[in-house]
């Protein structure tokens, strides 16, 4: 007996993996492509600097243009788990690291091909003397961020899903603000740590050509980071309720339901 081909572009539960995943994982690439630069957030909101004072540290708010991303990939965490469970979602964390290992590899081969003599200057005139050197610095960001950003969102990822299904195991379906909410707050805390840790205080002391930060710094830096996506992960409730309410809808509720409570098997 042959066995029965699922339609997977028509199967409803087959379909929404692939979008939340491709969309999931389309944010963890760009967030790593997009975090080599640090904006000033006073001066992109039109505000006056506040010049904080945190473990001795004094400065404007600034941050990795990552973390614009970065608390919406944990949103993305919360409503796959939701559905596919530990199993779901660490196969999308594996595909995302692979993805962002893959394409690095790629942009270091392009950084090292010899470029075209006409095409190093041809962006003088806008203030780019030097296309190679600004292709360099832009996309190749240092491998010390690089393994730093991968390690910190795999161990954020793996509390994300951990808390996640305690708080759901305590709560049941009840209070889906608290296990989104709560897992996100717990591993943004996780991954802020981890990935200043390793990029810029035990990476250059392992390598001995950068000045590591000092532990006030990565205090300072990791507190404000953290308090941003600790504000963005209420600011984005809402969105869980109202991601919740459309699937649930597409999927139909007797279906959406028999996902949840399968998902809270899986291991």
């Amino acid at each position: 007996m042959k066995d029965k081909v699922i339609d997977i572009i028509s199967h409803r539960p087959s379909r929404l993996f692939i979008i939340l995943g491709g969309f999931f994982a389309a944010n963890a690439l760009v967030a790593e492509f997009i975090g080599v630069k640090i904006f000033a957030l006073e001066t992109t909101l039109g505000w006056q600097p506040f010049n904080f004072n945190l473990f001795g540290q004094t400065g404007a708010l600034q941050f990795s243009a990552g973390v614009l991303l970065w608390p919406i990939v944990f949103v993305m965490t919360d409503i796959i788990n939701e559905y596919y469970g530990k199993r779901g979602i660490r196969l999308l964390s594996f595909m995302a690291i692979g993805l962002i290992s893959y394409a690095f590899l790629m942009i270091y081969a392009a950084i090292n091909l010899a470029p075209a003599d006409w095409w190093l200057g041809q962006n003088a005139t806008k203030g780019v003397p030097d296309m190679q050197n600004a292709f360099s610095v832009v996309l190749g960001q240092g491998m010390l961020i690089i393994a730093g950003s991968i390690t910190a969102f795999m161990v954020a990822q793996f509390v994300d899903v951990a808390v996640f299904h305690r708080i759901k195991q305590a709560t049941g379906e009840r209070m889906i603000w608290l296990r989104a909410t709560g897992s996100t707050v717990i591993s943004q805390f996780f991954d802020s740590m981890v990935v200043l840790y390793i990029a810029f205080k035990l990476g250059p002391q392992l390598v001995g050509t950068v000045e590591p930060w000092s532990w006030s710094q990565l205090l300072a830096v990791a507190t404000v980071q953290y308090t941003y996506k600790f504000i963005m992960a209420i600011v984005l409730t809402p969105l869980i309720y109202f991601a919740h309410n459309r699937i649930d809808a597409y999927l139909g509720h007797d279906l959406a339901d028999a996902m949840k409570e399968q998902a809270t098997r899986w291991n």
